[in-house]
């Protein structure tokens, strides 16, 4: 029996590339005999909608082309079911794409992953909001997703690092509330992130060392420290080398609750909302097809 796939695109993925690399996923998909619906979301209510109702009919798997916006919402449907989630990377960031080790620049390569259809598990994050797969933003780098989202011109990744530099200009420490299991902690930080994974934003290993598999999210604090300093700093999150600076703290618990004033929390590139907000880990949360 031929496996049933359901298809989502993002077309505007990568500026453009979700559309191509659909077209060529779709073409490997087909030509291996599998049977494969294709949709494309007006918008993300409409995404959704789709793969609630890939779920509902029982398909084999659900396949998404485009960045880790496309599979964050996914996740909000298939948290929980059987049904694994196979993914065509074609965003900016694809995150998610890297953690798994798929091909994040050749689409017949990604669609053939689909096609030998090994799945395993994997953890995602729970908030009161809906499930993430990545690291929850929460401080500097949240404010920046605002500010960037807020500016009409330029496009890309030019906007963010426009935003990036303006709000550096005026950024102090904020106040936090952590709270854990066990204890209270209230504490001054440049940001908080809450990760399911070790990576955000396109690879920018905020979390480093954070595993899909423990049942556990890794909390990172960076505490004060002067503009020029963060300025410096940030840039050592693409190697996974600022856990050796003293302001850097982390640590792997069940769950947190994260509060600061005026702060919106992003995460898989997604505005998820005001805080606070709790993070639970929810171990095996999602299956997903990846490289055996």
């Amino acid at each position: 029996m031929s496996r049933r796939i359901t298809f989502l695109t993002n077309p505007t993925a990568g500026r453009g590339r979700g559309a191509r690399d659909a077209v060529v996923a779709l073409q490997r998909l087909r030509s291996a005999g599998l049977e494969v619906e294709e949709g494309v979301g007006r918008d993300a209510a409409a995404a959704r909608a789709l793969v609630r109702q890939a779920v509902a009919a029982g398909v084999d798997t659900v396949v998404v082309c485009g960045g880790d916006g496309m599979v964050h919402l996914a996740v909000q449907e298939l948290a929980g079911s059987p049904i694994p989630l196979g993914i065509v990377p074609s965003g900016s960031g694809n995150d998610v794409a890297r953690y798994l080790d798929l091909p994040r620049s050749d689409p017949r390569a990604a669609a053939d992953v689909v096609v030998a259809g090994h799945v395993r598990t994997m953890d995602l994050a729970r908030t009161e909001v809906g499930h993430f797969a990545t690291v929850l933003a929460s401080g500097f780098d949240s404010l920046v997703n605002e500010r960037a989202n807020r500016m009409r011109w330029p496009r890309g990744q030019l906007r963010y690092n426009l935003a990036t530099l303006a709000e550096l200009r005026v950024f102090e420490p904020l106040p936090y509330r952590l709270a854990f299991d066990d204890e209270v902690v209230e504490l001054e930080a440049m940001l908080v992130a809450v990760g399911n994974g070790p990576s955000f934003g396109g690879g920018l290993r905020i979390t480093e060392g954070a595993l899909l598999d423990d049942g556990l999210v890794d909390v990172v604090v960076i505490g004060p420290m002067r503009r020029s300093r963060l300025l410096r700093v940030f840039p050592r999150l693409y190697t996974g080398t600022v856990r050796d600076i003293p302001e850097y703290q982390h640590r792997r618990v069940p769950a947190v609750t994260v509060d600061a004033p005026g702060i919106v929390a992003y995460a898989d590139g997604e505005r998820l909302g005001p805080l606070p907000l709790t993070v639970t880990a929810d171990p095996d949360a999602l299956h997903v097809v990846a490289p055996s």
